[in-house]
């Protein structure tokens, strides 16, 4: 699996993404509603966040969008991704950045899966599918903060929690918090759920400060638990 490149501030896990449909949000709506491409994806986020261009999305996790390989993983992957920020961007993903507004960001990911990777997936592998050590054990942990290269340091894992989905879809929910680079301290809230015949991923992952999250935590746990999965079996 790919992880956050360095410069940029963002990962690509299994790829990254393409087409956004089904923006709902009627007027006077406190959120806008959010749906995959295929449909079977949808969460919400409040109508004052702001949808992050696409093409720099796309070429944050992909490179350079117009290469072979980009064009063959957007058929695969569909992203979203909206910044409580009033000046949205991706590199808002890990961090507001020095001087930034301490402002949520949420990101979602649906990973159409080979059957090569079905025979990989597991709930560890949706734990670290973003590149977080989630699944680390203590002894990887330790040495993860030993390495002056490595990228996410002072991590804590706060909650790890199995869900359920409709249709059989089993999830897990995790919340961590993390020094980026030696930046201030963030929480991400990640939820991902497989779906039942397994060959369909879906990630949503929630990052702002930790200060944020501890004063909003009520909220963006309503937002976390809006991220759903339908799996139309037959």
């Amino acid at each position: 699996m790919k992880r956050w490149r360095a410069g940029s501030g963002a990962a690509a896990a299994f790829g990254v993404a393409a087409m956004i449909a089904g923006l709902a949000g009627c007027g006077g709506s406190q959120y806008t509603f959010v749906r995959d491409s295929g449909g079977s994806t949808y969460f919400k986020v409040p109508a004052t966040w702001h949808k992050v261009d696409q093409e720099a999305v796309d070429a944050a996790l992909l490179g350079d969008p117009s290469s072979a390989t980009a064009q063959v993983l957007k058929q695969k992957i569909w992203t979203a991704a909206y910044d409580g920020h009033t000046q949205p961007s991706i590199d808002h993903i890990m961090t507001a950045g020095p001087g930034g507004a301490d402002e949520p960001f949420a990101f979602a990911m649906v990973n159409t899966l080979s059957e090569e990777q079905q025979q990989d997936v597991s709930l560890n592998a949706l734990r670290n599918v973003m590149g977080f050590p989630v699944a680390a054990t203590a002894a990887e942990r330790a040495k993860n903060e030993q390495d002056e290269e490595y990228p996410y340091k002072n991590f804590e894992l706060t909650r790890d929690e199995v869900l359920e989905g409709d249709n059989g879809a089993k999830g897990v929910r995790v919340q961590f918090s993390l020094r980026y680079r030696g930046g201030p301290l963030q929480t991400f809230q990640q939820t991902g759920y497989l779906s039942a015949d397994g060959g369909t991923m879906s990630t949503f992952l929630i990052r702002c400060s930790a200060t944020c999250f501890q004063q909003r935590q009520a909220e963006l746990d309503s937002i976390a638990q809006s991220f759903k999965v339908k799996n139309n079996l037959g």
